[in-house]
């Protein structure tokens, strides 16, 4: 297990954010538990990468230990040109390499995700959601961010998509703050 501290960057360069990188994303579809051993080789090989980590406690016999774990396990997200995916590609950890069709698009969910990660909202996956209410959050840490809303048992969610990949993750969000986008 690695150290909290000794994880790959989410984002690397580590100043940079996904809006700006200007260079076509690729999806890697990693091995098994190999998400952060690609973000190393990457970062070694000086490719631009986003991997949404999210912290998690487990109990074992009693002891609790904090790890670092992957949003989106088995994928990582890097940006590049074709000398960039053929580098992931060789490494021992992909099995695949996605192609973005709509670049513009997963820019947008990446960059939704991103911002949740640095407002330290809490995200958990949650089912990937065929249809509902389109929102928008218009104050607090959110601010600014777009996705669908849920309400479960009084619990209300935003509700984060990368269409590509099919799946989705969810924050908590105060129902006063979110107006529907028309």
């Amino acid at each position: 297990m690695i150290a909290i501290q000794d994880n790959p960057p989410v984002i690397y360069p580590e100043d940079a954010s996904v809006e700006g990188i200007r260079s076509n994303w690729w999806v890697a579809h990693t091995r098994a538990r190999h998400e952060k051993a690609l973000a190393f080789d990457l970062r070694a090989l000086e490719v631009s990468f986003f991997l949404p980590l999210v912290e998690k406690t487990t109990r074992i016999r009693g002891r609790r230990f904090r790890s670092m774990l992957p949003l989106f396990p088995g994928y990582l997200f890097f940006a590049g040109d074709g000398e960039a995916r053929y580098n992931a590609l060789v490494t021992s950890h992909v099995a695949n390499v996605i192609p973005v069709p709509n670049q513009q698009q997963l820019v947008y969910e990446l960059g939704q995700i991103e911002s949740a990660l640095k407002a330290r909202t809490g995200l958990d996956p949650f089912p990937y959601l065929k249809r509902g209410r389109r929102c928008w959050v218009r104050s607090g840490p959110l601010r600014g961010t777009q996705g669908i809303l849920m309400e479960r048992r009084g619990v209300t969610r935003l509700v984060l998509q990368i269409q590509i990949l099919g799946q989705a993750v969810a924050t908590e969000v105060d129902p006063s703050v979110v107006e529907p986008v028309d």
